[in-house]
């Protein structure tokens, strides 16, 4: 059996000392999930609970954690925020993000993805005595992190906003967000929509301007990036696995994890293998 991935001491800290990031949705959705996990690792660890309220108070405790490792109580969406702030501090490879679900079942599609348990008792026994499962990560040109996929949807479709699950913050957002969409001209019946996209895979052209394009998606899969184009309603996809991959056209949106990104008229997806680490249940890292 694996042993948990070693964690460095701290002053006024021992090894494996935990830093628990509440996240404010999870304690307002499901109170009770979050007491039992504080327990439970608070049994099993030297555990630093945090609740930040805002953004900023989740990036401001994440960055004076010291060795302490992280973990995050909440959706996929708190996830992905503490892997981004990892990632752009450059301090992700330094030990793993562990993760207990909370929150409604369409907001933990990631977590189960990974492998990660969604009960309250059995995620957190998880991160005490689990191991390490490192993961590959897409990384864009403005430095934006993708754990799961992304997709570019047909024209007239534009990607679901964000539903009001979380603080008036983020749901202000969202409805911010909401207000810029302009949707795109509805193509007459019958007729597919299509993007006049440039897809570029490791320098090979997938797609051009003058080729109509359905939609567009790209995911890490064992190790490269595939990326798939459908154009139009008929004929078979085009399909590559590469190391990168760009989009270039008129503004164009995209959905990558819980977000919605754009418009915007060129972003790369660039592969990083193996590029950050979350604690999974031991025995199940050699899985999925």
């Amino acid at each position: 059996m694996s042993a948990p991935e070693p964690t460095m001491s701290e002053a006024g800290a021992p090894a494996g000392a935990l830093l628990v990031l509440v996240d404010p949705v999870a304690r307002r959705l499901d109170g009770e999930s979050v007491r039992i996990a504080k327990d439970v690792l608070s049994a099993g660890a030297a555990a630093k609970i945090c609740l930040p309220e805002t953004p900023e108070e989740f990036a401001r405790a994440l960055a004076r954690r010291g060795h302490r490792r992280p973990v995050v109580v909440g959706d996929d969406r708190a996830l992905v925020r503490a892997v981004s702030l990892l990632h752009r501090s450059r301090q992700l490879g330094a030990s793993a993000v562990s993760l207990i679900p909370v929150g409604p079942a369409a907001s933990l599609a990631l977590a189960r993805a990974l492998g990660v348990p969604t009960g309250a008792v059995p995620a957190a026994r998880a991160v005490l005595g689990g191991v390490a499962r490192r993961h590959d990560l897409l990384v864009d040109d403005s430095d934006g992190v993708v754990l799961g996929g992304l997709r570019i949807p047909p024209l007239g479709r534009p990607p679901a906003t964000p539903r009001a699950v979380g603080t008036p913050t983020v749901w202000s957002a969202c409805r911010s967000l909401a207000r810029t969409l302009v949707r795109p001209p509805v193509a007459p019946l019958g007729v597919a929509a299509a993007h006049r996209l440039r897809v570029e895979a490791d320098g090979v052209l997938l797609a051009d301007v003058d080729q109509p394009v359905h939609d567009v998606s790209v995911a890490a899969r064992d190790g490269l990036v595939e990326v798939v184009v459908r154009g139009g309603i008929s004929g078979p996809p085009r399909l590559a696995r590469v190391k990168s991959v760009t989009v270039t056209g008129p503004d164009f949106r995209y959905r990558a994890d819980h977000t919605i990104s754009g418009p915007v008229r060129r972003r790369t997806w660039t592969l990083r293998p193996g590029a950050w680490g979350l604690t999974v249940p031991a025995g199940a890292e050699g899985s999925a």
